[in-house]
């Protein structure tokens, strides 16, 4: 029977899988709060700009009618002049002439205005209704499709949880069983032991009596021991038989926990990215039109209005289905990253956390694994007829909402009268017309999102195979063996690379508050000789000149990276470490990401250290270069983490990019001090040799001079005549034999004391100077 203790542990296991259950669960109802939360922000935008553009209408129209008022005031005043002939001869002035194209401009001006305030009314508030009517629309498509998926996803998390529980159950029996056989063995022995002592305790007898008692004695003991070993045997048979199902449940529930883990991170990935894309379906391109229309209108109107128009043109070209929906999952990004792995949930001691392919299981196995490979074969091919219907049927949608049909120049000919304007103004949006392309829009997104359907529940399916499939294959050991080869190229040479080394003691002593740094583009030509000598083996970098472009440098280094067979962080980490950006906690993503790292080999780990000890360096002078580290990470994450094929590129890049940044902030945490993994480590500069010209580079520490190794006196008349000498860091004497002086201060140096220190002059004086804080003028 099991134990209280083992009972109470079973518990804690099925307590702390629901809890995770739970936090998924709530993670679903608020990314549903976060979808309705943008249609609500979408519809009320719609609708302010709505109610902007009647009020606009509206002070078109009673600027038109008051321009027209006052033109025809002048004009009326200038037809009733008496004086008619009088007037006639004065028309050919210049100033009246002036005049009359003035009053001719008030009624061209009123006749535009009005054209405005009928555009407004009958073209572009009619467009932002039907964009506010169709996002309405598909948003409820979209959100149904979400709760779909959500309610399969459930489903997943249900029959995981049905399977863990049968393993449990399956396991529990077969422990009991194992009790109980144990128990008949000790009575086996037990009663084998009486038989024994009952032999040895008998008193010599005559034969007769003797044999009588044996007679009488033998078929009780061998009776006795018959049904023991008769029982011992049953429950041998029952323990066996339930070991077995044991196993079994063990491997099921594996399998299920596979598939479960690629189910979630599939939904996370794939299926909540393509929720967004149908929300956003059509609506920008939309907006475009609308917007184009409207700026189509007032550029028509008046030329002079083209810098203020010329910012909002920017912002409309801008408007881009992708880059909203990156920016919408990193401000939310809690919400939309994948939690962390479901780990397998021992039972009652159960350390054998993977499948077991042993007989008699493994010819099941072989076979579970051919017929998995057969039928996800066969849905491959099915869902990629319906992944190109369904991108056919989206190109279709995509080419109605893209019409070029916002210009409005027609309606700006001042030879139109007022009726032909109107009437120009209303072809723009023809019920009959806009009735017949309407239908075949929602007819088009009907089919569309049956395809969609379709394509997702058919990806969702072959997730799950494919995660079984793999999991059977790896465990029958049939894998293809590939060896790890994250860094290839640099773990045939030195443990740093010359280049990553020599471009990034260039960077520190030279570039660390250069703006824009590894943001913007070097000279093409200049990195490929500076690549081209690092591959000749030379070190184009080498000594203290600072005569290459810093970009250039960058671009080297950057281009290192991105050269390299394989990324710096391998695939096979991709979706643990990205995984851990759900975390809100900085500290608690850094523990997560370094226990992820340790299962790489040491030489990647020493570059990575070298490598994100710079970076948290260089991010210190954000002020200066306008890097920080979300910046940097910006500019390194495509080129350290590739995104995996097959995954959404824009949502798992804001994910990776939260990721190099959080490894920047806390690179000290994550990687492993020398004592731990030996190996080159990336130090500040300093001077000498790792001189930085940064004014924010501290100084080098210099040990005080030991009172019998060096004398100040300088007075001699053999001594030659004394240096110059320029200040690189500030510097206070800690004792009264040393100077103090201030950064680019002037001192005079009169000889070497020691390898340290010299004997000097400041302000008049005497005194030791410290050799690493000055510069030797040239004599």
């Amino acid at each position: 029977m099991t134990s209280p203790a083992k009972f109470r542990k079973d518990k804690e296991i099925v307590a702390e899988y629901e809890t995770q259950v739970k936090e998924v669960r709530a993670q679903l109802v608020e990314q549903l709060k976060c979808l309705d939360q943008q249609c609500e922000l979408r519809v009320q935008l719609l609708q302010d700009l709505q109610d902007f553009f009647r009020k606009k209408a509206e002070i078109e129209m009673d600027y038109s009618r008051n321009l027209e008022k006052l033109g025809e005031r002048f004009l009326t005043k200038t037809r009733s002049t008496k004086d008619h002939l009088l007037k006639k001869e004065q028309s050919i002035l210049s100033p009246v002439n002036c005049w009359n194209l003035l009053l001719q401009q008030v009624k061209r001006e009123s006749r535009d205005h009005a054209t405005l305030s009928d555009l407004y009314l009958n073209n572009i508030i009619p467009r932002f209704a039907q964009i506010s009517e169709d996002s309405g629309r598909l948003f409820k498509k979209s959100k149904e499709v979400g709760l779909q998926l959500q309610e399969d996803l459930l489903k997943v998390l249900n029959e995981l949880y049905s399977v863990m529980k049968t393993y449990h159950m399956y396991n529990t029996d077969s422990i009991n069983a194992e009790s109980k056989l144990k128990e008949a063995e000790k009575q086996e022995e037990k009663q084998m032991g009486r038989s024994g002592r009952q032999d040895d305790r008998q008193t010599p007898r005559s034969p007769d009596t003797l044999a009588s008692i044996k007679m009488d004695e033998k078929p009780v003991r061998r009776s006795s021991v018959k049904k023991i070993e008769k029982m011992k045997e049953k429950r041998q048979a029952k323990y066996t038989e339930n070991r077995l199902k044991a196993i079994k449940a063990r491997n099921e529930y594996l399998l299920a926990l596979e598939a479960t883990n690629s189910c979630v991170f599939k939904y996370y990935i794939h299926d909540l990215s393509d929720i967004i894309d149908c929300c956003d379906l059509g609506y920008h391109a939309s907006l475009h039109r609308a917007l184009r229309t409207y700026l189509s209108a007032e550029q028509n109107v008046e030329t002079s209005k083209q810098t203020g128009l010329g910012a909002l043109e920017g912002a409309t070209e801008s408007l881009e289905a992708n880059g909203d929906k990156q920016k919408l999952m990193e401000t939310y990004n809690n919400v939309f990253c994948p939690p962390a792995r479901f780990d397998f949930q021992s039972h009652m001691g159960d350390t054998m956390g993977v499948m077991c392919a042993q007989s008699p299981l493994e010819s099941d196995l072989i076979q579970r694994c051919q017929q998995l490979q057969s039928r996800l074969s066969t849905l491959k091919i099915e869902n990629d007829e319906v992944k190109k219907t369904m991108e056919a049927t989206l190109s279709t949608i995509q080419d109605m909402v893209t019409v070029e049909d916002y210009d409005v120049s027609e309606c700006f000919q001042h030879s139109n009268s007022m009726e032909s304007v109107k009437s120009t103004c209303e072809s723009y949006l023809s019920k009959p017309s806009l009735a017949k392309r309407r239908a075949n829009q929602q007819e088009t997104e009907q089919f569309y999102f049956t395809k969609l359907k379709e394509f997702l529940e058919g990806r969702n399916l072959i997730t799950k195979l494919e995660a079984k499939h793999d999991l059977i294959k790896k465990t029958l050991g049939e894998g293809d063996g590939r060896r790890n080869s994250t860094v290839r190229k640099q773990e045939s040479g030195e443990t740093i690379p010359l280049m990553v080394e020599s471009c990034i003691r260039f960077i520190s002593r030279h570039g660390l508050q250069h703006e824009g740094i590894f943001r913007v583009s070097g000279s093409q030509v200049e990195v490929n000789d500076i690549k081209n000598a690092f591959e000749r083996g030379e070190d184009p970098l080498a000594g203290d000149q600072n005569d290459h472009d810093m970009d250039s440098i960058a671009g080297v280094l950057k281009l290192y990276f991105r050269g390299l067979d394989h990324a710096l962080f391998p695939k096979e980490v991709f979706h643990d470490l990205i995984s851990c950006v759900s975390m809100e906690s900085l500290t608690e993503r850094a523990v997560h990401i370094k226990k992820v790292l340790q299962s790489l080999p040491s030489k990647t780990l020493i570059v990575m250290r070298y490598l994100f000890a710079f970076l948290n360096h260089l991010s210190q002078y954000s002020e200066e270069n306008m890097m920080d580290p979300y910046n940097l990470a910006i500019c390194f994450g495509p080129t350290l983490m590739s995104v995996p094929e097959g995954h959404d590129q824009v949502s798992c890049q804001a994910h990776v990019n939260e990721l190099i940044k959080t490894i920047i902030i806390h690179h000290d945490t994550i990687f492993p001090g020398p004592q731990d993994l030996q190996g080159p480590i990336y130090t500040i500069p300093g001077v000498g040799d790792d001189f930085c010209d940064s004014q924010h580079c501290e100084p080098p520490l210099v040990e005080e001079p030991a009172p019998d190794t060096v004398s100040v006196s300088h007075n001699s008349e053999d001594e030659s005549d004394p240096i110059e000498a320029i200040a690189r860091f500030d510097y206070t004497g800690r004792t009264g034999r040393e100077l103090s002086f201030k950064k680019g201060a002037s001192l005079l140096l009169y000889h070497r004391a020691s390898d340290d220190w010299w004997e000097g002059r400041h302000n008049g004086v005497d005194g030791l100077v410290p050799h690493q804080y000055i510069v030797v003028q040239d004599t």
